[in-house]
């Protein structure tokens, strides 16, 4: 029952917030819900969807490549200015974090929780977008290494 309640109000804060992406995402897993003999379905995208999600987040990347939009000539072009060198930097630095994020998230599977909250008050009250709980994550996981260097758990 509070798994129902929970999926709810996650639906009505999106609502509120406009956000069409949470809105759908929770509609989905609701009807998921409703469907009978889902739970292998719904934890198979439990254990891959980020992964799925990172692909088709990646095919999109690739479009203006794909449509030759963008080029070598763009490539070299980015690299002609400071902003250019900071985004190639920023790229490295979230690929790393999202690596470490995974895996603090198969090692504290509750920390999925607050991420999750995190990143739906920041798609909601902030009108961020979801694409953030694995990079939280590898910002969790370099926060907690360097407290823990500290001595605070």
């Amino acid at each position: 029952m509070e798994s129902w309640l929970f999926l709810l109000i996650i639906f009505f804060i999106a609502i509120l917030g406009k956000n069409q992406s949470l809105q759908i995402a929770s509609v989905v897993v609701i009807i998921m819900k409703l469907i009978p003999h889902t739970k292998n379905l719904m934890q198979i995208i439990q254990n891959k969807g980020i992964n799925w999600g990172v692909t088709v987040i990646s095919v999109a990347i690739l479009m203006p490549i794909a449509l030759g939009q963008i080029g070598f000539k763009d490539l070299f072009n980015a690299f002609k200015s400071p902003a250019g060198y900071i985004a190639v930097l920023c790229g490295i630095l979230v690929a790393v974090l999202s690596a470490k994020g995974v895996g603090l998230l198969s090692a504290s599977p509750e920390m999925t929780v607050a991420l999750v909250f995190g990143t739906i008050l920041g798609v909601v009250l902030f009108k961020g977008i979801a694409a953030g709980p694995v990079i939280a994550s590898g910002m969790t996981y370099c926060i907690i290494t360097l407290l823990a260097n500290f001595g605070i758990k």
